[in-house]
């Protein structure tokens, strides 16, 4: 009985770790979080990490932005080696329970470890082997998952970070067009100064496939999304609320430019908001515009002093204010939870103050702007 127990704990453990690595690197698609190793593992840790680093860096903002590029990668190294941990000791417990047909005889349950490492990663010694056909089978299954783990791993190692640079050079690619920080208003701002509107809706076109390669990488690979971008003041989140802003406002407040592509991104990116928002289980405050009618006005006098033209600013406050409330919570509430530095209407609104002359703006931690860079 005793013996029997131990097998279908073993075998237990053996489905569940193969079930979460499917789940996790083969299924093209998002996937329920019940049952998954991997789920819990990275949420619990990422709760930590954060505080950890605000714990140690609360005045270094680089260094703090550098101990938390460091979660993702060490994560993902961390649970490649978890789920070989989690097989092996499951091969362990059922070649433990068949051990009157495993050669040394009455073997402890470090060798039967041992026998499961070396099967599992195909050493094969030949100094604890199999009797019976049970232990060769078991032993032979143990070969056969780690040959596939092995390969599925390294396929899916590429795939990672092949998407990972795909969005990274689209962000990149963004910042040059927006700013470092980027801001939509920023976007609109420099096209009207560098006489390139008419590349705003071709952008448009290329930020509508790019946010549904994100949306899609994300929901089916999570841990792309707690990847860091490679440069200072960028993300993939403060990209996609930069690329909805000035979608937003090409819809409601500038007059004389085709908003057509704008239209489709703006349904593609509140989309990809929505979905990942609750994927991710991050809490979502609803109805909130996340900006003040003072920065839009502020907005509004930028677009006017880069050559647009726009309609009544009192009706385009509504009509922003209402197409802005479907995605700034979600967007708000995950650069909170990725730990995403504040750019301008995007990320932790606690820092807003709000000057004796009527001047709004918007205080970044302690990042200080650099040399031609507006606060």
């Amino acid at each position: 009985m005793l013996n029997a127990l131990v097998i279908a704990i073993g075998v237990a453990l053996i489905a569940t770790t193969l079930n979460d690595v499917f789940q996790v690197v083969v299924m093209p698609r998002a996937t329920g979080r019940r049952y998954r190793i991997s789920f819990y593992v990275w949420r619990v840790i990422w709760y930590v990490w954060p505080k950890v680093a605000w714990r140690l860096y609360a005045a270094d903002s680089d260094r703090r932005e550098d101990f938390l590029a460091v979660f993702a990668p060490l994560m993902l190294v961390s649970m490649l080696g978890l789920w070989v941990v989690l097989l092996i000791f499951g091969f362990a417990l059922v070649m433990w329970g068949m051990r009157s047909g495993i050669t040394p005889a009455h073997g402890s349950f470090g060798t039967m470890l041992y026998f499961a490492g070396t099967s599992l990663l195909t050493i094969g010694f030949g100094d604890v082997v199999g009797r019976s056909s049970a232990p060769r089978l078991v032993s032979v299954l143990a070969a056969l998952a780690g040959l596939s783990f092995l390969s599925i791993m390294t396929a899916f190692l590429f795939a990672s970070f092949g998407s990972f640079q795909q969005r990274e050079t689209f962000v990149v690619t963004v910042a040059a067009r927006a700013g470092t920080p980027p801001s939509g208003v920023n976007l609109l701002a420099i096209a009207g100064y560098s006489l390139t509107r008419e590349d705003l809706s071709p952008l448009m076109i290329d930020a509508q496939r790019w946010a549904a390669a994100v949306m899609e990488s994300h929901l089916a690979y999570p841990m792309l999304a707690y990847f860091r971008s490679s440069h200072d003041d960028q993300s993939w989140i403060g990209t996609l609320g930069t690329l909805l802003d000035a979608a937003t406002l090409l819809m409601t407040t500038v007059d004389g430019i085709r908003d057509g592509q704008a239209r489709i991104f703006y349904n593609v990116g509140r989309h990809a908001t929505r979905d990942l928002s609750r994927y991710f289980g991050v809490e979502t405050p609803q109805g909130s515009v996340g900006i003040e009618r003072q920065e839009f006005e502020h907005a509004c006098d930028r677009l006017v002093a880069a050559g647009y033209a726009l309609y009544d600013r009192d009706e385009a406050w509504q009509r922003f204010a209402n197409l802005r409330a479907t995605y700034a919570p979600h967007l708000g509430a995950m650069a909170s939870f990725f730990e995403i530095p504040p750019l301008q209407w995007i990320g932790d609104r606690s820092a807003l103050v709000v000057s004796t002359h009527g001047e709004t703006s918007i205080k970044i931690h302690d990042r200080r702007p650099s040399d031609g860079e507006t606060s």
